[in-house]
């Protein structure tokens, strides 16, 4: 009987996650450089301010939600790069305050390479967490790559009063982060062979964690605006709130939740590449601690695949926004920090 064929999905892998999107200063040439032409009154929601997703309005209670996103593996196990590849792609419909109604698969896959069984499980994790979602996955595409890709096309509805934009927080809101930072962190340990099975188990909870609390936020007025935070890290996506805002942010380094292996790994100096293009994408408007430490810019700018809410409200709903995070089972969910006038900057204190 011949031995079962042991495939690690990371060898096929340039860049995994999240951290092999195109780095923020070329994503920003590229797009400066695309004309946009003709936009309808119905696009509520399109690309002027590097939101989550794009909006058109139906009717006067309905709007369109739709985005996909699709990336390389991040882990060697097939039904968990589904789960983690799926449940990234909806959580930006959840950071738009929409409800998910059905996706579309995106498979890119090297046929010549990879067994059917084995791709057969990779579609199998993101129908799982599509069912989890309450959605079917309605259809899609695939095609014959040199590495394997896998994503959704996600679609969801919201009311068109009730859009949770990037860009429309307001001074004073305080800042909440709804997951604990360190995915890339733990990503590249795993990719070096050194993360604990206890580091993968906390790495795979967070990632496949589906954004809910998103849909409950959009019923709430205080809650100013809405992002999740993704490959630019906490970083690069606090930033697209300030610039779309015209605010600037004091965040405590002290304050972020970070899970504890990514912690230790970082302090040894794991990381992606990802981080150093992030930073160099966006450093220049981030301020540190004088002296802080090299690990401190690689954690704010780790790029997190499938990462958590951060939500700008009024000091007033802070509490409210942490009840529901905690009854949808964030319990890391904490304030990190407050916006205040501009220039569009973060302080780090």
């Amino acid at each position: 009987m011949n031995a079962p064929l042991k495939i690690r999905l990371t060898d096929f892998s340039h860049g995994g996650g999240c951290g092999c999107k195109i780095a923020p200063a070329i994503l920003t040439e590229l797009l400066a450089a695309t004309p946009i032409r003709g936009l309808p009154k119905e696009l509520l929601v399109g690309t002027e301010t590097a939101d989550d997703a794009a909006v058109y309005k139906l009717n006067e209670t309905q709007a369109l939600v739709a985005t996909t996103d699709f990336f390389t593996p991040i882990v060697d196990d097939p039904y968990d790069f589904g789960r983690i590849a799926a449940t990234n792609a909806i959580s930006d419909i959840y950071a738009m305050g929409a409800k998910p109604i059905f996706a579309l698969a995106l498979v890119g896959m090297p046929l010549d390479k990879l067994p059917l069984e084995v791709i057969g499980r990779i579609l199998a994790g993101g129908e799982s967490v599509c069912a989890e979602a309450g959605i079917p996955i309605a259809g899609g595409h695939s095609i014959d790559v040199l590495e394997p890709i896998y994503g959704l096309v996600a679609l969801g509805l919201v009311d068109p009063g009730k859009i949770k934009r990037n860009s429309t927080a307001k001074s004073g809101d305080i800042l909440i982060l709804g997951k604990s930072l360190g995915v890339g962190i733990l990503s590249a340990a795993l990719k070096k062979g050194k993360l604990s099975d206890a580091g993968y188990a906390a790495m795979i909870e967070s990632t496949t964690k589906l954004n809910t609390p998103g849909t409950a936020l959009a019923d709430m007025p205080a809650v100013h605006a809405l992002t999740d935070v993704t490959g630019f890290g906490l970083a690069g996506h606090l930033l697209e709130i300030c610039r779309g805002s015209g605010l600037s942010a004091s965040i405590s380094l002290s304050d972020l939740p970070v899970m504890g292996e990514a912690l230790e790994w970082v302090k040894q100096g794991v990381a992606t590449g990802a981080s150093d293009r992030n930073w160099k994408g966006y450093g220049h408007d981030v301020s540190l601690p004088a002296g802080a430490p090299e690990w401190q810019r690689k954690l704010v700018t780790d790029p997190q695949t499938s990462g958590g809410l951060l939500v700008a409200c009024a000091p007033e709903a802070g509490q409210a926004v942490l009840a529901e995070f905690s009854a949808r089972g964030f319990a890391q969910a904490k304030v990190i920090g407050r916006l205040g006038a501009g220039p569009a900057r973060l302080n780090f204190s």
